[in-house]
């Protein structure tokens, strides 16, 4: 492998079996991830997590935090910044409660998996610390679907900052995958008083690091990445400060990446349309 992209033997096999016609594709699971920014000496950075190595599926790869959406996560919520009609046209979902749900699921699983909440008492302010005993108490409330993220907001007596949030790319996981998500890619700044640490209990480690040089880590195929991580994580790379990342999203386009898998010859060829740089050729009982 001459870079760090995480390509599974079984892949192969499965793309096979999908052409067949003996496999099913997966209803893919909406979801929702953060890449979280703050400013440093030389550019911004970006919070990044490595995924347990013990995990099946990438098992060692870097990541941003995120995850599944909650059938709770379109429930009634204290709410400021773009209306959820705002972000079904955004997000090209055609229904706001829907919309809604993505949202709430980003930041959610930021607070989740990261410790940093886009929420404040007012429409125009954000908490400061999310340390402490209580709000550990909250997250891991949160973590277990003991509490509704509704819920916590309403208990807290906080609103939702979807101002806070920026939507950037959109990526579903290939058909011959078994587990399956339609992901919503956002990015965010780091809230003033606010830090980050590894509350995910899927990830060995987290960083702050430059796109730039993750990316090259990624080339250098020293850094294992998902195809998605990667290519989100380069387009990051212009931006002189988080902020101008923020306000660059409004231009960004969602149109859905997904992968395109096909038989030529004995031979898989596997490509995502506007990527080049991951497609893969695999011969007949090989991998390339």
């Amino acid at each position: 492998m001459s870079n760090g992209q995480w390509y599974p033997p079984e892949w192969p096999d499965r793309i096979r079996a999908l052409a067949a016609g003996e496999l099913t594709p997966a209803a893919p699971r909406r979801a929702a991830t953060v890449m979280l920014l703050r400013d440093g000496p030389d550019g911004p950075l970006v919070h990044m997590l490595r995924r347990r190595t013990s995990m099946a599926f990438a098992g060692g790869a870097y990541a941003y935090p995120g995850g599944g959406v909650d059938p709770r996560d379109d429930r009634p919520v204290g709410w400021a910044g773009p209306s959820p009609s705002e972000w079904a046209d955004r997000l090209g979902t055609g229904d706001a409660a829907l919309a809604q749900a993505v949202v709430c699921a980003a930041v959610r699983e930021t607070y989740e998996e990261a410790g940093v909440l886009l929420a404040g008492p007012t429409p125009d302010t954000v908490v400061g610390d999310t340390t402490g005993e209580d709000w550990e108490a909250d997250r891991r409330a949160l973590v277990d679907r003991e509490l509704s993220f509704s819920q916590f907001l309403e208990r807290r007596g906080l609103v939702l900052r979807s101002d806070l949030l920026g939507a950037w790319a959109r990526w579903i996981t290939p058909e011959f995958e078994p587990r399956r998500y339609d992901t919503w890619f956002f990015v965010a700044v780091l809230p003033e008083g606010q830090r980050t640490r590894n509350a995910s209990t899927e990830a060995e480690s987290t960083v702050w690091t430059r796109p730039g040089v993750a990316a090259a880590g990624y080339d250098r195929g020293e850094l294992l990445m998902m195809p998605p991580t990667i290519a989100t994580l380069r387009t990051l790379e212009p931006y002189p400060a988080a902020a101008d990342a923020l306000a660059g999203s409004a231009g960004r386009d969602l149109a859905p990446v997904l992968a395109q898998a096909r038989l030529v010859g004995g031979e898989v060829v596997l490509s995502w349309p506007g990527h080049d740089e991951f497609t893969r050729h695999v011969p007949q009982g090989g991998r390339r």
